[in-house]
């Protein structure tokens, strides 16, 4: 079978499912391409905004030239320079250097690529994590309405998956609840603690924006207090080598993996339920329940909950292994795992 370059044919070549199929168009967009390399020409011009205000050289019409082409990106181009360079930050520098030939000279003044790696993964965390919270929420709120409709029908409870005492439909929907409250309790306790790397150098001493304001601690501060803010962040972590911790990243996947236990906790209790014909998912009019079968109403929507919340549990262990293994400031073997 021919295999077609991907100028010819996009489904030739491997897309995640985690994409194509199951992420909200929202959610999709936080983790694309287009977003993340918005985010570095803005994280540039947060940068050359604060340093200009703080006394550098930087005029009026560069600060102007990098607002107008924010998102004009030419990835064909970003492309061909990494693939020249083997360096996918400057890559994106000399394209957007490119097409602001008057500001070229100040974009990434100072800076070290994790300026914009770094801070990009946590704005990108932070806005993950308000897209979540509000659905997360939204479930919680129907399940406590399903809850108090069947606050008193009666059901059989289940020890050891052996019939129990009696309980009621409403009071068994609570237990799932409560364990979602603590999710949701979890989720904005970490996206609370997240903070900006800010403006930290090469290892993080500050030494080359030292350097530009010729030992000025002061100015090199309120530098990292200005572009924190511009980032939409309150506060900066207060050390970093080159990158923030990789312990972040483990507390974050940490929460999450908390919230897949309980979903597949929840959908799991739905599945056996419905094998008991106590709960059957939503049956669509044209709906297929197997191809050999078609009269089936397989829970479907349960098994591909657990399904993924199997793997998102399994993810946790990637950024235990990447901070355990972080040589001082930093080694680069934490990148290409982080960005699958």
């Amino acid at each position: 079978m021919a295999t077609p370059g991907a100028e010819e044919d996009v489904l030739a070549r491997y897309r995640s499912p985690l994409v194509s199929r199951y992420a909200s168009a929202e959610m999709g967009f936080n983790f694309s391409e287009r977003k993340k390399f918005g985010t570095w020409r803005r994280l540039w011009l947060y940068l050359a905004q604060a340093e200009k205000s703080l006394g550098l050289p930087i005029t009026d019409e560069q600060i102007r030239e990098m607002e107008a082409n924010l998102d004009n990106i030419d990835f064909k181009m970003a492309a061909e320079e990494e693939k020249k360079l083997r360096h996918d930050v400057m890559a994106h520098v000399h394209t957007f250097a490119h097409c602001c030939p008057k500001a070229a000279a100040i974009i990434h003044l100072g800076a070290t690529s994790c300026y914009v790696g770094d801070n990009t993964d946590l704005i990108v965390l932070r806005d993950g994590f308000n897209l979540l919270l509000p659905k997360l929420a939204r479930v919680i709120s129907r399940l406590a309405d399903f809850a108090e409709k069947y606050a008193d029908l009666p059901t059989l409870g289940f020890t050891h998956y052996q019939p129990a005492q009696l309980t009621t439909v409403g009071k068994r929907c609570c237990l799932w609840i409560q364990d979602l409250c603590m999710d949701l309790q979890n989720l904005e306790r970490a996206r609370d603690d997240l903070r900006f790397r800010g403006v930290k150098g090469t290892t993080g001493t500050q030494a080359s924006f030292l350097q530009l304001f010729e030992g000025d601690h002061s100015k090199v501060e309120e530098l990292d207090r200005l572009v924190t803010a511009k980032a939409g962040f309150k506060r900066a972590y207060m050390v970093t080598g080159q990158t923030y911790s990789r312990k972040v990243d483990i507390e974050v996947l940490s929460v999450l993996a908390s919230l897949g236990a309980s979903v597949h906790k929840i959908c799991t209790d739905i599945r056996l339920l419905a094998n008991l014909k106590e709960i059957e998912e939503p049956f669509e009019k044209d709906q297929i329940g197997s191809s050999a079968m078609p009269y089936k109403r397989n829970p479907m929507r349960s098994e591909r909950c657990c399904s993924l919340a199997r793997h998102l549990m399994t993810l946790v262990l990637d950024p235990l292994q990447t901070a355990s293994v972080q040589w001082f400031e930093r080694t680069l073997d934490d990148s290409a795992n982080r960005f699958v």
